[in-house]
């Protein structure tokens, strides 16, 4: 396999993957050519290599730097907004982990409060009650776990978890 093809592979895997962190192909694709790229691409960079339109890209890549996986670079002497990917991939584990706690955990954990106050003295409303409560438990030492992961120092973290796979 040539260098080609295989980045298009990586592109189009990415791409894939995408979607399983809750955004979608094109976003993922981007994301995956600036990881891969060596050097900070523009929107026209951009467009060309994936064969997408420019709002496509400009969507994307503003996505990208809300997740704080993506960057704006200056470059010297152009007046193009340029990116580059956060490279460090514990730094990049942390900011999924973090949006996805935000856009998913977070609004969940809400939910549960606002009906845990429900009330009646039926066995529905009992197991209601019941898993609700369960629910909201577990949310609550899942969202500690998370926060946690995304407080600590990345050294630490791939250490313990080198250690769980031995």
């Amino acid at each position: 396999m040539n260098l080609d093809e295989g980045k298009k592979q990586f592109i189009d895997s990415w791409g894939q993957l995408g979607i399983n962190w809750g955004v979608n192909k094109t976003m993922g694709q981007v994301h995956a050519l600036l990881l891969i790229a060596n050097t900070p691409l523009c929107c026209d960079d951009i467009m060309s290599e994936l064969s997408i339109s420019r709002g496509n890209v400009n969507m994307n890549t503003r996505a990208l730097v809300d997740w704080g996986l993506v960057h704006k670079k200056f470059v010297q002497g152009e007046r193009k907004e340029f990116f580059v990917a956060e490279k460090d991939v514990f730094v990049m584990f942390k900011a999924v982990i973090q949006m996805r706690k935000r856009k998913e955990l977070d609004p969940m954990i809400k939910v549960l409060t606002e009906i845990s106050t429900v009330k009646g003295g039926c066995k529905e409303s009992e197991e209601f009650c019941r898993m609700v409560k369960d629910l909201k438990h577990f949310s609550k030492k899942a969202e500690s776990a998370l926060n946690n992961v995304i407080a600590s120092e990345g050294n630490w973290l791939f250490g313990t978890f080198m250690k769980m796979m031995k």
